[in-house]
């Protein structure tokens, strides 16, 4: 595999960062967390003006046809300004499944939307049973006429309470925890029947619970094949934990950075704390952590449009258990040779451990990807197929 970038992506790289850079450190923030929505609106509409939220879409739906490198770049430096806004939302999660699988029509009327910064999306999958089983969806929608009424609870809906539409995932037929019987469909959050709690979460981005109750939608709504959304959901979540790799490598190397500059400038008797052997060996053991997670993270983002769903999902599963591993580290460590100066929330340190902690549990934490790794055989026998 080519890691190299081409000319393309440095650019973005390079545009990405020094927007960021100008415009989202820490103080900065702080501002945006205190905003009606908990993130700022006025930078959503520079990531539109920058082409961000068209950036994976293809260009003959308006889009600007990048891929999972492209959306790794993006991700990295999210992770690195610990970005409050709804990117992996919206154009990862519900943008994906617009991309691989919307209808012409979907994709005609959402997809510009997404990319002008006028339309969010959330994935409503999650309920109080699933834990991380993606089949497991008891949520239920039964056909009316022609269209379908939805009945269930959602928890856990990354940005659901200011999304403009929520796609849900909700079983046709079969029992709990069934391959098969599973639906995707698009729901309007103002229509009747859809009710949202939305709450800060430990790393102060927002979700939300959602509850349906006869909530009506057309025929149009549903996307892909009614019954058969489980292969699409796997295909969307994998690029999305992908994605979420990419911003825990953004998010350790800034980690890293910052505490190495700040042993490089707290003394303690008389002398800076960075000259200690022993704590420069912590630095150098985060560091390794940092690159081994840099390499699965490309790793995943590479294997994340690999056509074999086992080969696909047991790489980026590979990269998930180890960053998730690599993030407790890295900012376990941070916050350590910072003192008590990292358990405070005014202090920055701490913010990237909570970003990456969650990361960890989003869709699954490293035990239950190690879990899935045992169960598939692991990296080299999905390697063989």
């Amino acid at each position: 595999m080519d890691f190299d970038l081409n000319e393309d992506q440095r650019a973005l790289k390079d545009g990405v960062e020094r927007l960021l850079g100008d415009r989202y450190d820490f103080e900065q923030r702080k501002k945006h967390m205190a905003e009606s929505d908990g993130w700022s609106r006025e930078q959503w509409g520079r990531y539109a003006e920058m082409g961000l939220l068209a950036l994976p879409f293809a260009e003959s739906d308006g889009g600007i046809g990048g891929g999972a490198v492209e959306t790794l770049i993006v991700m990295e430096a999210f992770g690195s300004a610990l970005v409050l806004e709804p990117y992996l939302a919206t154009v990862v999660l519900g943008g994906g499944f617009l991309r691989l699988a919307g209808s012409a029509a979907q994709r005609a009327d959402l997809i510009p939307r997404i990319s002008d910064g006028s339309l969010l999306l959330a994935f409503a999958q999650a309920e109080q049973q699933s834990r991380y089983d993606l089949a497991d969806v008891a949520t239920a929608a039964r056909r009316d006429g022609a269209g379908w009424v939805i009945n269930g609870r959602k928890r856990y809906v990354l940005h659901g309470d200011c999304a403009d539409k929520i796609i849900v995932t909700a079983r046709i037929s079969g029992g709990s925890c069934d391959r098969t019987g599973i639906g995707l469909f698009i729901v309007d959050a103002a229509a009747a029947g859809v009710s949202r709690r939305g709450y800060p979460t430990q790393d102060r981005l927002r979700s939300a619970e959602i509850t349906f109750e006869n909530v009506r939608v057309d025929a149009d709504a549903v996307i892909g094949e009614p019954g058969a959304a489980l292969p699409l959901i796997e295909q969307v979540v994998s690029a999305a934990m992908a994605a979420l790799c990419a911003e825990a490598v953004g998010a350790m190397t800034r980690a890293h950075t910052v505490t190495v500059d700040y042993l490089k400038m707290r003394k303690q008797f008389g002398t800076t704390i960075g000259s200690f052997q022993a704590l420069q060996h912590r630095a150098v053991d985060m560091l390794v952590q940092v690159e081994l997670a840099r390499s699965m993270a490309l790793y995943a983002a590479m294997m994340s449009e690999e056509p074999n769903a086992l080969k696909r999902g047991s790489a980026v599963s590979a990269a998930k258990a180890q960053i998730g591993r690599a993030g407790h580290f890295v900012g376990g460590q941070a916050v350590q040779l910072h003192g008590g100066i990292g358990m405070t929330n005014e202090y920055m340190i701490g913010h990237y451990y909570r970003r990456l902690t969650m990361i960890d549990l989003q869709f699954g934490d490293s035990n239950h990807h190690l879990g899935v790794l045992a169960r598939t055989g692991g990296l080299l026998e999905s390697a063989e197929i």
